[in-house]
């Protein structure tokens, strides 16, 4: 989504830095949605990304700030859940193949892609911006980026039945209290905000399990960490092929773009697919893990926001409740010192 939302990513924490590394799927750290499984090694090209700024806070804070805005963009665009998603998509290649050129030039002695595993991880990607574009139609942008973030606590479940490794006491705490949240926002309690927020919420799920899907393949690239702006390349463009085949299939796809539609999109596919995601990925291996993880917490909270006031989109006060319980568990898993909660 992403993310947008947040997105968890598999990693084993170094003690000065946030780049990822082969591990189990049990010490997951938060990241913003949209960075896929890809960062820096030190000194390779998408720390330059992060670096048009002095400093990488600045960074991860702008990057943040910009993918807040991508459901409210989606929202503004009136464009179909498919439409929009090849849009976003297709707007964004251009820019990302002129990056991924000369990210290539510089890095030629890092392992070659692997890009069946690129391609795969970008119909996953596809497949989660179609679900999160429906649950955004019926639960509205902020609660929609909220849900995606449940993800955050999917992914060590599937390591569990992949690498068959226990998830920690505070992740196996959190997911019922984080169901809860769901249930909350899903609008059992009062007048909830939203066309359809129990089909909003399924919506929401799906697009969280879909992203799990792209960031577990995303890892199957050994060359990604060194080509972060080729490998967002490669997957956007099979998830523009995907949400091009799939909206035709299902009959949401309009791929004569339209006035002041398209001018939406641009702007999302110029901000959060490209300049937000190179922001987030290039300031995460410079960033203590606990900064990021506060940063990028409070970026959901911040679409809930933006959308209130933008969108006039309110969540009724049972919503609300269950964005912060959601918000609790997401800080709980994330930001307490594991000494303190592991199993």
């Amino acid at each position: 989504m992403q993310g947008e939302s947040l997105t968890v990513r598999i990693v084993r924490r170094r003690p000065d830095s946030h780049t990822p590394v082969v591990s189990s799927p049990l010490n997951a750290q938060v990241e913003a949605r949209p960075a896929p499984a890809t960062t820096a090694a030190s000194g390779a090209s998408p720390g330059g990304w992060a670096r048009v700024f002095d400093s990488p806070h600045a960074a991860a804070v702008v990057g943040a700030i910009t993918i807040a805005f991508s459901s409210i963009l989606v929202d503004l665009s009136h464009a179909s859940p498919a439409t929009a998603a090849i849009f976003r998509c297709v707007y964004a290649l251009p820019v990302l193949g002129f990056l991924a050129f000369h990210e290539s030039r510089r890095i030629a002695e890092h392992p070659q892609p692997r890009r069946r595993w690129v391609y795969l991880a970008g119909a996953f990607l596809g497949a989660d911006l179609i679900l999160w574009h429906h649950a955004i139609e019926d639960v509205g942008a902020g609660l929609a980026t909220m849900l995606a973030n449940v993800q955050v606590l999917i992914l060590p479940f599937v390591g569990w039945l992949i690498w068959h490794e226990r998830p920690s006491r505070r992740v196996l705490a959190a997911v019922p209290v984080a169901a809860l949240g769901v249930v909350l926002i899903s609008g059992v309690l009062g007048n909830p905000y939203g066309v359809d927020p129990t089909r909003g919420v399924i919506f929401g799920l799906l697009a969280g399990a879909a992203y799990v899907g792209f960031l577990l393949l995303m890892r199957g690239d050994p060359g990604a960490k060194y080509r972060v702006a080729g490998a967002l390349f490669d997957a956007t463009l099979a998830a523009a092929i995907f949400c091009t085949v799939a909206g035709l299939v299902v009959g949401e796809a309009h791929l004569v773009p339209t006035w002041p539609s398209a001018g939406w999109l641009v702007l999302l596919a110029l901000s959060s697919q490209v300049f937000g995601w190179l922001m987030i990925t290039g300031s995460m291996p410079h960033l203590p893990t606990a900064t990021t993880s506060m940063i990028l917490i409070a970026q959901p909270a911040a679409t809930v926001i933006f959308a209130a006031i933008i969108l006039d989109q309110i969540p009724s006060a049972g919503q609300l409740l269950g964005v912060a319980v959601i918000l609790g568990c997401l800080a709980a898993v994330t930001l307490l010192p594991k000494k303190a909660s592991s199993g």
